[in-house]
């Protein structure tokens, strides 16, 4: 860790374990906005794509002889099949990789995505585990009795709760909205230049500068240009622990070693995760020139380190 004025001045520490101990008390157990927990653009969109399937399906709810009914249905609105999987929030995407267990055929396990496709052509072999799809999974119980009143407003509610998924790379995209807030007033203010996820080529092109990466797959969080040099940023936030947080701490340490002193490498991490990694954290801590937390960022360390 660089001997910043910074630290001496802003944060009145004089020492490293001074520093850490202030990276490590002022942690943030969260970022989330209330935006945060649902995505509702995503989820009125993936609504909107079955919407008219569902309501064919409605047809269906609190009826008799449903067996006969469903396999009629979906021989007459074909695409009525691809909807079935997401009534037991299940993407059929995710079939393709989950073999299904059949009790009555010696545990027999089979892939059973073909059900749902309708590219494929309906035969007695689909009808059949169709119907089995349809009372093994629950649904026949829940239309006949007619516990859905409508399976538009049913499956809003499905995403919704498949969305909550997501929400881990929300949080890092929510580090990264937050930094970028901070930079946006920085540039401004000083007529600096940055550019936001992206990989080497795009640097060069825009910034003229070569800068080397770790893996050909990197996409830096941030770049900018102060006009003298070029400094690269890199954001994450960690609610809970984990091995993640370690490798983590490692792949930052060999990014700064990758950068080799041409370019300033600012990591800048949060969350209260670190609590339980603090001794991976330290040696990179120890390791690199600059690691910093919104606290710090609060403290105006980006504005003083960008001139």
């Amino acid at each position: 860790m660089k001997n910043l004025s910074f630290y001496s001045d802003k944060l009145n520490y004089k020492t490293d374990d001074q520093v850490f101990d202030f990276f490590i008390s002022n942690l943030q157990e969260s970022i989330s906005d209330w935006d945060f927990f649902v995505n509702w653009g995503k989820i009125k969109k993936n609504i909107c794509s079955i919407e008219t399937e569902l309501n064919i399906l409605n047809s269906l709810l609190g009826k008799e002889d449903l067996d006969n009914k469903l396999i009629e249905l979906v021989e007459e609105y074909p695409k009525t099949r691809k909807v079935l999987p997401i009534l037991i929030a299940v993407r059929n995407q995710k079939l393709k990789d989950m073999p299904i267990l059949n009790m009555n055929n010696g545990l027999h396990v089979e892939i059973k995505d073909y059900v749902f496709d309708i590219n494929i052509k309906i035969n007695l072999k689909t009808k059949k585990e169709l119907l089995r799809f349809f009372t093994e999974s629950g649904l026949k119980n829940i239309f006949k009795d007619h516990n859905i009143k409508n399976l538009v407003d049913y499956c809003l509610g499905v995403e919704v709760g498949m969305d909550t998924n997501a929400r881990k790379n929300r949080g890092g995209r929510s580090m990264e909205d937050i930094v970028e807030n901070y930079l946006k007033d920085i540039c401004k203010k000083n007529n600096y230049t940055y550019l936001s996820r992206v990989n080497a080529e795009k640097i060069r092109k825009n910034f003229g500068y070569n800068v080397p990466v770790d893996k050909s797959s990197r996409i830096y969080d941030f770049v900018v240009n102060n006009g003298k040099e070029l400094f690269i940023i890199e954001t994450n936030f960690y609610s809970g622990g984990g091995s993640k947080l370690k490798s983590t701490a490692g792949e930052y340490r060999n990014l700064f070693d990758v950068l080799n002193g041409k370019f300033k490498f600012f990591w800048i991490t949060d969350g209260n995760g670190w609590k339980t990694a603090k001794k991976s954290l330290r040696e990179t801590f120890n390791h690199n020139d600059y690691l910093f937390n919104l606290a710090m960022l609060r403290k105006g360390v980006l504005e003083n380190l960008l001139k």
